[in-house]
């Protein structure tokens, strides 16, 4: 199994941590998003995701999966335990609908070059103001949804999907000069996922392509 993906991608890191969480050993393949206009837009690349896009799951039979929200659906199922969707039909489907507010919801709106290169250069607009408005919006609204259901993570007492998604987004908030001391309940619980092995191997500063001191 190889894992194609990028050292500061969030939706790479969604993947990293699944896989860590379920103990699943796999090739790193780099993919650098920027160096030499971008290796995702090179023919071989292309030719394996059309979207030239990270993450790219490939399976030991040469089958891929692209999209973080389908890969990690893939090693839930795949490999369902640990699990990161346990529980009865509605708890799954709020955990879902928590990592959905990331997904779809914030992540777009912060995706680089696609929109804020479109922002900038199309329609001539403040790119910073454009990515630090829906990102606090986004979070804003995780931060009122996740108090119903919190517990040690944001969906009760052990680590799900929707906490999977949360921890890139936030560093990705800090990237872009976000204030996140607003989303107290948010915080504390990232504080706790970065206690846990898997959560910490799959940070980015680990990361092979990582750039060194």
């Amino acid at each position: 199994m190889r894992l194609y993906n990028y050292w500061r991608s969030s939706a790479s890191w969604r993947v990293r941590i699944a896989l860590a969480w379920k103990k699943v050993p796999y090739e790193y393949r780099a993919v650098h998003l920027v160096k030499e206009g971008g290796e995702q837009y090179r023919p071989e690349y292309k030719a394996m995701n059309p979207a030239s896009q990270v993450p790219l799951l490939e399976l030991d039979d040469g089958r891929t999966i692209a999209q973080s929200m389908a890969i990690v659906e893939y090693l839930e199922e795949r490999y369902p335990t640990p699990s990161l969707l346990a529980g009865d039909a509605w708890r799954r489907a709020r955990i879902r609908q928590l990592a959905e507010v990331v997904n779809s919801g914030i992540q777009p709106f912060q995706n680089m070059p696609a929109t804020l290169g479109y922002v900038k250069d199309v329609l001539k607009g403040d790119e910073t103001a454009w990515v630090r408005h829906f990102v606090t919006r986004g979070l804003g609204f995780l931060e009122k949804t996740a108090v119903e259901t919190a517990g040690t993570f944001l969906v009760g007492d052990e680590p799900t999907l929707a906490d999977v998604f949360m921890v890139p987004q936030l560093y990705a908030a800090r990237r872009f000069s976000v204030p996140v001391e607003p989303f107290s309940t948010l915080l504390r619980i990232e504080a706790a996922c970065n206690d846990l092995p898997a959560f910490a191997e799959a940070h980015p500063d680990r990361q092979p392509d990582a750039p060194r001191p």
